[in-house]
């Protein structure tokens, strides 16, 4: 059994000015720095010692992911920048004012198409797949992994029902603690290779697929600022 650390990077400048953030980026805010060495203490404190690290490829996420490690003392573990845990892409929509984002999950399912952008179950199985494949070829036991709101929600919701979670809070760093059981996807080289090139335009991957994967993870904390 391994563990998944997954966490929201830090406050950015546009979380500030409630701008839509999906493939853009924006650095973090002196906040989001705070944020994100307040939730490497946090790690810390429990006794992680980190075998692996990878963050998305947005500034926003590996600035986060330094500044955790720099707090676990474990400043000079490498990490990977892996594409397929992007926040999830909104097309024209991207830095717009937040007011025209759909926040109901069930109407954001699909509702980012008409501007160019993805589907969430487009982004649950892209990230559900990064994130096996991850975890197959660490060779340790304990990886943490810093990506985005919209992008970690839909993992979470490829493995349980997500809102009691959201409801209590999915704050900037919020840290999601998952177990790995890798023993559950042997054999399912195929189904590994879910979203690994997601599309934009479609709006769901395999959803046979997407449970046979889902069954290799059990949420067992979450951790918040």
């Amino acid at each position: 059994m391994k563990t998944l650390y997954l966490t929201r990077h830090g406050e950015t400048m546009f979380n500030a000015q409630h701008r839509i953030q999906g493939w853009c980026d924006s650095p973090l805010t002196a906040r989001g720095r705070e944020q994100a060495r307040a939730m490497g203490a946090i790690l810390r404190e429990r006794g992680v010692q980190l075998s692996g690290a990878v963050c998305s490829t947005a500034e926003r996420a590996s600035d986060t992911l330094e500044l955790m490690l720099d707090e676990l003392g474990q400043a000079g573990l490498p990490y990977q920048r892996c594409k397929d845990l992007r926040e999830m892409f909104y097309g024209d929509l991207e830095a717009q004012q937040d007011f025209l984002a759909e926040n109901d999950p069930e109407a954001c399912r699909t509702y980012y198409l008409q501007f160019g952008g993805e589907s969430s179950d487009t982004v649950r199985d892209r990230m559900l797949g990064a994130l096996t494949r991850i975890m197959l070829s660490e060779p340790g036991d304990t990886v943490l992994a810093v990506g985005h709101g919209g992008a970690n929600f839909n993992f979470l919701r490829a493995i349980q029902d997500p809102m009691p979670v959201l409801k209590a809070g999915w704050g900037n760093c919020t840290t999601c603690v998952y177990a790995f059981d890798e023993h559950k996807v042997e054999g399912l080289d195929a189904e590994v290779e879910l979203g690994k090139q997601p599309n934009a335009a479609t709006s769901a991957g395999d959803p046979a697929a997407t449970a046979r994967l889902a069954e290799a993870w059990q949420l067992v904390d979450v951790l918040r600022l």
